[in-house]
């Protein structure tokens, strides 16, 4: 049997930064894998999406050159796009691997399985540790009225995993953050969409509804609209296509099906009883606010613990996770500081509490707002849309939330994320000083205005 200090199963981007972020401090790791180094999000998830992303950006950016001197109006081919992503994601993932190796980590290929609660086994080997840290991730949840079938009816882990189907149009079948995403990029990639939701697109979500009348009125620009309140009641694989029989009373036909329909929390064949672990109803591992597990010295970290399933999650986790393994109780998760994203016609970004949720805490909050419609950045970009939102408690002044909506609002959020947290967030952005032209000029006018409004200017100026 190996000796380790901490098991973690996964290498995710959860697993793979405790594994780094414990054998930087010290511990001796072992990592298990069951499929490819680097999880979901580098090879089937977020990785690969940024880069399609990228190049839909590019083509949509295109419509606008004519203004600029540029001549021609690009188009892409998805069969291009996924040989890209496939380079940039082995080009990270032999990083990643390197960089496991250099560190002296353990890297086990295998399904892990729970012998008990201080033993796992991964094919022959097995492994003992006084830690250990489930990061197992999660698979992709396919509604009943869909059979999986190579080429026709597919979920995302499908589409990276494998070259693209023959066939122009998609049915693209989801309403949250999958879905509002890959109707996008496919129709920049030379696709044409059918996009099949329940609701209107990210209605769930907690971005606010200026946030979500822009990002619905930049897919419209594109053509894309979501056909919301039709459900498929029957799905039919053709030779040559997929017909789908929708709740609306109309049938479409398509080359295939992309299920943008949400993911759940990966245990299967983990054996978590062996150990004493226990799953919630929905099957997530129970954790308490350290990322315990119903066994203390067994945590849990990223989707396959967290509801939110995101990336950014998962690191976060790792870091809590890691900092009570060193020192017991020393950090709680707190998921509110971590920026949500969702790169689609726009770029949304958010952090911390909405309106409602500052209300629902009995707070009174205040707002603060700055549009990117007369920023010079954003002119010289032809790119205007969107805004930055800060949100304040009335009384103390402490930042509670903040979105950014438009181009780079997935790096801006991060500029206020460093804030976040600290009494004193809104003084430290009235108080830098910010490169010119910048869209992120707009972090310190919504603040400044956020001050005059609401009588803050003691709080936030000093005065």
């Amino acid at each position: 049997m190996q000796q380790f200090d901490l098991i973690v199963i996964g290498s995710g981007p959860g697993g793979y930064r405790a594994a780094v972020l414990s054998t930087l401090r010290g511990l001796s790791v072992a990592i298990i894998e069951k499929a490819d180094w680097g999880g979901c999000c580098l090879n089937r998830g977020c990785v690969p999406k940024k880069d399609w992303h990228h190049t839909a950006q590019l083509v949509a950016a295109s419509r606008h050159f004519t203004r600029r001197g540029i001549s021609g109006v690009l188009s892409a081919e998805l069969d291009g796009a996924w040989q890209h992503q496939k380079k940039v994601v082995e080009t990270v993932r032999d990083s990643y691997t390197d960089y496991m190796k250099r560190l002296g980590i353990g890297a086990f290929n295998g399904a892990a399985n729970f012998v008990d609660a201080h033993t796992v086994a991964v094919g022959e080997a097995s492994l003992n540790a006084k830690h250990i840290i489930i990061a197992t991730g999660s698979s992709p949840l396919v509604p009943d009225a869909y059979p999986l079938t190579p080429g026709r009816v597919l979920t995302t882990d499908d589409l990276f995993n494998h070259a693209p189907p023959a066939g122009k149009r998609v049915a693209v079948v989801g309403s949250g953050v999958i879905g509002t995403e890959f109707a996008f990029i496919l129709s920049q990639l030379g696709r044409e969409v059918l996009w099949i939701a329940n609701s209107k697109p990210l209605a769930g979500s907690a971005y606010s509804q200026p946030a979500l009348k822009i990002l619905h009125e930049a897919l419209a620009r594109h053509d894309i609209q979501a056909r919301t309140g039709c459900r498929a009641e029957y799905v039919e694989v053709l030779p040559d296509g997929v017909r789908l029989a929708l709740g609306d009373g109309s049938v479409e036909t398509v080359d295939w099906v992309l299920l943008g329909t949400g993911r759940r929390p990966h245990t299967d064949n983990l054996v978590v009883d062996a150990a004493g672990v226990a799953l919630d109803a929905q099957g997530y591992v129970k954790v308490n606010a350290y990322l315990q597990t119903s066994v203390p010295h067994i945590y849990a970290i990223g989707d396959v613990a967290n509801p939110r399933m995101t990336a950014n999650q998962a690191l976060a986790d790792a870091a809590v996770a890691v900092a009570n393994i060193l020192s017991s109780g020393s950090r709680q998760q707190d998921a509110g500081a971590v920026p949500e994203l969702v790169y689609s016609a726009v770029e949304l970004g958010r952090i911390g509490m909405n309106e409602d949720d500052a209300e629902d805490a009995g707070l009174e909050p205040a707002v603060g707002f700055a549009a990117f419609e007369t920023n010079p950045r954003a002119l010289g970009q032809d790119d205007t849309d969107g805004f930055v939102r800060l949100i304040a408690d009335m009384d103390s002044g402490a930042l509670l939330g903040a979105e950014v909506v438009g181009a780079e609002a997935g790096e801006m959020i991060h500029a206020i994320a460093q804030q976040f947290g600290h009494d004193d967030a809104l003084a430290r952005f009235a108080g830098m000083f910010y490169n010119h032209p910048a869209r992120t000029e707009e972090i310190q006018n919504a603040t400044e205005t956020l001050a005059a409004k609401w009588g803050l200017a003691q709080q936030v100026f000093g005065e």
